[in-house]
C-alpha cells in the first residue's frame, strides 16, 4: 500500500510554530516509516522549508501564500481554497502514477478533502481509500450550542465525514455527534490518539545551560513555575488559569505563571496582563512568546515545575502528552478531563482541577516524594500509551 499523509497547507512541514496538525502529519509519517510503510507527505510548496529528512512532495503555491497567516482572515481563506485546488491536481497526478497499486490518502483538513471530493471523478478513485481525521475542536461543545456554528463554518467537515471511507476521531463526543446528527456510518468511525515524541519531550533531553539562561533572563531562579502553552485566545483560557492561581500567588511570592503561544486575539492577551497588573503580580506573569515545537518548547517545560490545560474545548490536547512526556505533572480542567480520559487516568501525572486546587498545587510544590511519583507515573503513562509509534499502529491497522 502507498500512503500519502496530506499536509493542511496552514504552514509547511516541519512546522516552525506550534501547529498541532502539522506536527501530527510529520510524526505519523516518521513512525509509519519506522514500521516499514511506504509513506510520502504532500505539502504546500515553501522555498523556506526547514531542513528535514521527511519525504515531501510539494503542491505548487505562490511563495506569498506559503507563510502562516495567524489572523485567519480573508487571505487565509483564499490560501486554503487555492492550496486545496493545487493539492487535488497533485494528488490526481500521483494516483495515475501509482495506477494498479492500493493507495491510502489520509487528510487532516476539511478544505483539502472537500475540494478533492468535489473535483475528483469516481473513475480515478477505484484503488483509493480516503481517510479523514477530525481535528476540529468545535465538536467538543453541546449539540444545541454548536449546531449553528457547524452548519455555517463546518459544513465542509460534515461532508468529508459523510464521504470518507474511514473517519478517525480523537474523542467519543465527535463519534456520537457524527452518528446521531449527521448519519455517518458508525462502522466507518475509528477512535485514535494523538501521540507525542517521547525522545524530544523529555526533561532529561533539555539543554541545561539554555534552561538556566531562561531562568536568569526572566528572574525565575527562586520561583516555582506554572506553565501553559497554546494560542493566546479565549478558548485556551489563559485568563482562567491566572484567576485560579491568583489567591496562591498573592500568598506566595515565589509562584510564577508563564505562558507561550501565538497571539490570536490581541485584546484578550491585553486582559491577561491588565489583570496581572491590577492584582500586583505583573512581574510573575510572563508571556514567553511563540516558541518552536520540539527542542525550544521542551526547554520551557524543563523550566517549569507544573503544567496546565485549562481550555474550554479541545479535540485532543497535544499539550497534555507533551507535558507528561517532559515529566511535568499537569492540571486539567474538568471538562477536558471528562472528554479525553473519562477520569480513569487521574493520578497518572494528571490532577483534575477541582475545589481543592490550592491544596493540590501546594502538595506538588512541597511533597518531593509525591512530586517525583507523579513525574514518573506521567512519563510512563505517555511512553506506554501515547507515543507516536502507538498512534501509527492504530492508524495502520485501520487503513486497509
Amino acid at each position: 500500500m502507498k500512503i500519502f499523509e496530506i499536509g493542511t497547507g496552514y504552514t509547511s512541514i516541519p512546522a516552525q510554530i506550534g501547529a498541532a496538525t502539522e506536527i501530527v502529519v510529520a510524526e505519523l509519517t516518521t513512525s509509519m516509516r519506522k514500521l516499514g510503510q511506504d509513506v510520502t507527505i504532500i505539502d504546500i510548496k515553501d522555498e523556506n522549508r526547514m531542513p528535514t529528512e521527511l519525504p515531501i512532495t510539494e503542491a505548487y503555491m505562490p511563495q506569498f501564500f506559503s507563510s502562516t497567516d495567524t489572523k485567519l482572515g480573508v487571505v487565509h481563506k483564499l490560501k486554503r481554497v487555492l492550496y486545496s485546488i493545487s493539492l487535488t491536481r497533485k494528488l490526481h497526478s500521483l494516483i495515475r502514477q501509482y495506477k494498479g497499486e492500493q493507495i491510502m490518502l489520509h487528510f487532516h483538513n476539511q478544505y483539502n478533502l472537500f475540494f478533492f471530493l468535489k473535483l475528483s471523478p469516481k473513475s480515478i478513485l477505484k484503488n483509493v481509500t480516503i481517510g479523514y481525521t477530525v481535528h476540529s475542536y468545535i465538536w467538543f461543545g453541546k449539540w444545541e450550542e454548536v449546531k449553528d456554528i457547524i452548519a455555517k463554518r463546518y459544513f465542509q467537515e460534515v461532508y468529508c465525514c459523510q464521504h470518507a471511507d474511514k473517519v478517525f476521531v480523537l474523542n467519543s463526543i465527535v463519534s456520537q455527534m457524527l452518528v446521531e446528527h449527521y448519519q455517518v456510518d458508525a462502522k466507518c468511525i475509528v477512535p485514535v490518539i494523538n501521540g507525542v515524541n517521547v525522545d524530544t519531550y523529555n526533561n532529561e533531553a533539555a539543554n541545561e545551560k539554555n534552561v538556566n539562561d531562561l531562568r536568569q533572563k526572566y528572574h525565575l531562579e527562586d520561583k516555582r513555575v506554572v506553565f501553559q502553552v497554546g494560542s493566546v485566545c479565549d478558548r485556551k483560557n489563559q485568563l482562567g488559569t491566572l484567576k485560579l492561581l491568583l489567591p496562591l500567588m498573592k500568598k506566595n511570592k515565589d509562584i510564577a505563571f508563564i505562558y507561550a503561544g501565538g497571539v490570536i486575539d490581541p485584546k484578550y492577551a491585553e486582559t491577561i496582563q491588565t489583570l496581572a497588573t491590577e492584582k500586583g503580580v505583573k512581574d510573575r506573569v510572563l508571556y514567553m512568546g511563540e516558541v518552536s515545537p520540539g527542542k525550544q518548547l521542551n526547554e520551557l517545560y524543563a523550566l517549569a515545575d507544573v503544567a496546565f490545560m485549562n481550555s474550554k474545548s479541545e479535540a485532543f490536547a497535544l499539550v497534555i502528552a507533551e507535558a507528561l512526556a517532559a515529566r511535568k505533572p499537569i492540571f486539567i480542567c474538568d471538562e477536558i478531563m471528562r472528554s479525553l480520559f473519562g477520569g480513569e487516568k487521574e493520578g497518572e501525572g494528571i490532577i483534575r482541577v477541582k475545589d481543592t486546587f490550592e491544596t493540590d498545587l501546594e502538595r506538588l510544590f512541597t511533597d518531593k516524594t509525591y512530586y517525583k511519583e507523579m513525574q514518573e507515573r506521567g512519563r510512563n503513562f505517555i511512553v506506554n500509551e501515547f507515543s507516536w509509534d502507538v498512534a501509527a499502529k492504530i492508524y495502520l491497522e485501520n487503513f486497509s
